[in-house]
């Protein structure tokens, strides 16, 4: 007898008799890995647990290595608690309960000055001698969702029957949900019929087509402050604040049987603007010119690179991948060099990419080893494809991408 389920069982259900667990793909963080394994064997007896590895980088290192798994500590949370995209809503919540006090501001960090000051210009909060006071009949708590931000949710409609069937926050509605969208609920299959952005609504009708779809975008990325840089290698790491702005031009139509390409429909969406923070490097063009002349795709080899550093990025930061972004290009607007960008996929950041910073020797030396160590001749989703690339994954150069990340590893 088996059971097949999500992710939920982790969370502490004790169901005794259970004797093994596989689990289908990394399931992101160690602390997830062992409490999924420490569903088995809870009558004390032996238990077996197996990790079914699946096509993606983190995988694919954690296979080849495996010491990065056992008799390493759970990870520490990462977040920003000064992102005033956060705070905000926070100060409004806590104030509506009890007005906040000066006496309260060292409990929120040093950035909460400045964020009350905002608040109270934006006439959330006023200011009284006593202290500051939530002002609106709403609830404060609606500021805050719990399932993430940027935007109301889009509402998920049948529209033959008027059907609720969900709801996909904003952003992810430009890729997931719009006109012609292929969208699966419990099973299954609706095209989407239209997406009104204005009524936060996305009209589907039950189908059954022989092609899924995949959403292009294009991404613009512009550094707007640097915080903090050091050498790597022959170049520089950098962390700071970015702008990304980001859309969606149209989609792909693949058979679902072959992945035969049916067709590329363009899509009129307005582009998104996110303020974040990333960690970027730089390498200058005495270091990358012996690339070119070996006949390297300098475009590709960064393209690569950057797609399994976000799928590796995991292990040293307590995220998804889909939390994450990333950016490269052979030769930056802002910094005139070859330039390849990760940043926070969260309004104002998350800290995903400082711990990215902080880390990133061993960050890039195990993306290194995960590309080297996949046994794909050109590259695969196992190294440096991306199911979430907005390019459809061209072009890229894993070759190339191992030599640029040795030149950039390389000591000075």
């Amino acid at each position: 007898m088996g059971l097949a389920t999500t992710n939920a069982l982790e969370l502490g259900v004790d169901v005794s008799g259970l004797d093994a667990v596989l689990i289908a793909g990394w399931p992101g963080t160690r602390a997830s890995l062992w409490q999924q394994v420490g569903r088995a064997g809870r009558d004390g007896q032996d238990a077996l647990a197996v990790l079914i590895a699946r096509d993606d980088p983190l995988d694919t290192y954690l296979v080849h290595h495996p010491e990065a798994l056992f008799g390493r500590p759970v990870e520490a949370i990462v977040l920003d608690p000064s992102n005033p995209y956060v705070l905000g809503p926070h100060l409004c919540a806590a104030a509506a309960e009890i007005p906040l006090t000066e006496d309260d501001l060292p409990i929120f960090g040093p950035t909460t000055p400045k964020v009350l000051d905002d608040l109270v210009a934006q006439g959330l909060l006023r200011r009284r001698p006593t202290g500051w006071f939530w002002t609106r009949r709403e609830r404060a708590t609606d500021l805050a969702d719990i399932r993430g931000g940027g935007g109301n949710p889009i509402q998920v409609v049948e529209s033959s029957t008027g059907r609720l069937l969900g709801s996909v926050d904003e952003p992810s509605a430009h890729t997931t949900v719009h006109t012609g969208a292929i969208y699966l609920h419990q099973g299954e299959t609706f095209l989407v019929e239209l997406l009104d952005l204005d009524a936060g609504v996305a009209l589907v009708t039950s189908a059954y087509p022989d092609y899924t779809t995949f959403a292009r975008d294009i991404t613009d990325i512009s550094i707007l402050s640097t915080e903090r840089s050091t050498s790597l290698g022959p170049g520089t790491l950098h962390f700071g604040e970015v702008e990304v702005t980001r859309q969606v031009v149209s989609y792909l139509k693949r058979r679902l049987q072959s992945g035969e390409m049916l067709g590329d429909e363009p899509l009129e969406l307005p582009p998104r603007t996110l303020r974040t923070r990333a960690v970027w490097w730089t390498l200058p063009a005495s270091a990358v010119a012996p690339l070119a002349e070996a006949g390297i795709d300098l475009g590709g080899a960064a393209h690569a690179a950057e797609h399994a550093s976000i799928g590796l990025l995991p292990l040293f930061a307590t995220c998804d991948r889909w939390d994450i972004g990333g950016v490269s290009t052979e030769l930056h607007a802002d910094t005139g060099l070859l330039t390849v960008f990760v940043y926070d996929g969260h309004e104002g950041g998350a800290g995903f990419a400082e711990r990215g910073y902080a880390r990133a020797t061993d960050w890039l030396t195990a993306t290194r080893e995960a590309i080297m160590s996949c046994e794909c001749e050109r590259g695969c989703p196992s190294c440096i494809q991306s199911p979430k690339c907005g390019n459809g994954n061209e072009p890229l150069d894993k070759r190339g991408a191992i030599r640029l990340l040795n030149t950039l590893l390389t000591p000075q």
